[in-house]
């Protein structure tokens, strides 16, 4: 080890005399040289400054060719080959260069394209970039971050509020289902419409939206409320659009429908407002929201629930969410991946009229119908035996 460092020792002295010698010639054939007669020449030799480091190389050695010391010059290289500390440490250099480098934005998330309470502009759905594919996935829960997760079932709060570890047994469902109009379906953006890319075409209002019953979300809700009366239970479909043809007040309409249903039945104990969600990536890529189950593609389902945090008054919003994750156990149970993690939004949805109010998202824009009314129909099925559970 000692020899080792004498070696070195050496080497840097060696090499420092030598830069030292390379430096103190050129000074001296600058202080000794003519300049009225060598302008030219040192003109000339100034503006090519790789002369000198190429005399200086030869003389002392340079650091080999190496990615990690692509930025620096020749001749700053040429002054770091004289570190003894420096000197065969390029691979320790490249390591650290490369744990350093910043790194490469991995592929965007795609987002919901926001269609809440209080927007009073309708989304702008485009067609896929670039006549690209529409892309599945499969939305799932995550860990940490705004995730609650508890037996399977996920809760991610993209509201302003706080929420305590026990969120999942802090409240519970405590009404029975009796006689007379249980369940109350509607839509505040009824046109919303699916991907025409199944070859089942209908006529478009705007992008991704139509008033075409058989073909928008009012189709969506039949098919749940079918499911529904096939169990017994008294369903009441209101197919009004209240987004058509004005998007802004939609959740105004449709508030005072569900009031006018809720006084002239007050045994309705479930207010669903079916929707679907529009999902795109910061490069216009569209998703489709799948989920495998038998029968092909199905359209993934997940739960809103609405909250006070955006100021709007609703003191009763945990009981609305405990009937959420209610609904999600059994989702998760009888579906595995079928449903999406509940969300908990800043906005009330008007579902501060009845503890038992949803909004439930049947796929996005990128699903076909047919994949959204098999979600929507085992959605409605795994209500059911909940439901069902409940009665008188």
């Amino acid at each position: 080890m000692r020899d080792k460092r004498r070696r070195q020792l050496v080497r840097a002295l060696r090499r420092g005399v030598g830069l030292g010698l390379g430096l103190v010639a050129v000074w001296g054939l600058t202080a000794t040289v003519d300049f009225t007669g060598a302008a030219g020449s040192l003109e000339t030799l100034a503006q090519t400054p790789g002369v000198l480091v190429d005399l200086l190389a030869q003389e002392v050695g340079v650091l080999p060719e190496h990615e990690a010391l692509a930025g620096v010059d020749r001749l700053g290289r040429l002054f770091l080959a004289q570190s003894a500390f420096l000197d065969g440490q390029e691979d320790r250099v490249l390591a650290w260069e490369q744990a350093h480098a910043p790194q490469e934005p991995g592929p965007q998330e795609p987002q919901s394209v926001p269609e809440d309470e209080d927007s009073s502009q309708q989304p702008e759905l485009a067609p896929p970039a670039d006549n690209s594919p529409i892309r599945s996935m499969t939305g799932q829960g995550k860990t940490g971050s705004s995730y609650f997760q508890q037996d399977g079932v996920y809760l991610y709060n993209r509201s302003s509020l706080e929420l305590e570890e026990d969120i999942f047994t802090k409240d519970s469902v405590d009404w029975t289902v009796g006689e007379g109009p249980q369940i109350l379906i509607l839509h505040t953006h009824g046109s919303e419409a699916y991907a025409q890319s199944d070859g089942d075409a209908y006529a478009e209002s705007d992008p991704y939206r139509s008033t075409d019953e058989t073909h928008n979300m009012v189709r969506v809700g039949e098919e749940m409320a079918q499911v529904f009366r096939s169990h017994g239970f008294e369903v009441i479909h209101d197919t009004t659009l209240c987004d058509y043809p004005a998007y802004n007040g939609a959740y105004d309409r449709s508030r005072q429908l569900a009031q006018g249903w809720l006084k002239q039945y007050p045994s309705i104990k479930l207010v669903l407002d079916v929707h679907r969600d529009a999902l795109v990536d910061g490069d216009g890529n569209i998703y489709k929201l799948v989920s495998k189950q038998e029968g092909g593609d199905t359209a993934q389902v997940m739960l809103v629930v609405g909250t006070s945090g955006g100021g709007a008054e609703h003191p009763n919003w945990q009981d609305n969410l405990a009937l959420a994750l209610r609904l999600q156990g059994r989702l998760v149970e009888d579906w595995g991946d079928l449903a999406r993690p509940v969300v908990l939004r800043n906005s009330r949805y008007n579902q501060d009229l009845l503890p038992g109010s949803l909004l439930v998202e049947v796929g996005g824009h990128g699903n076909t119908l047919t994949e959204a009314i098999r979600g929507g129909r085992l959605f409605a099925e795994s209500v059911s035996q909940v439901l069902l559970e409940r009665k008188e």
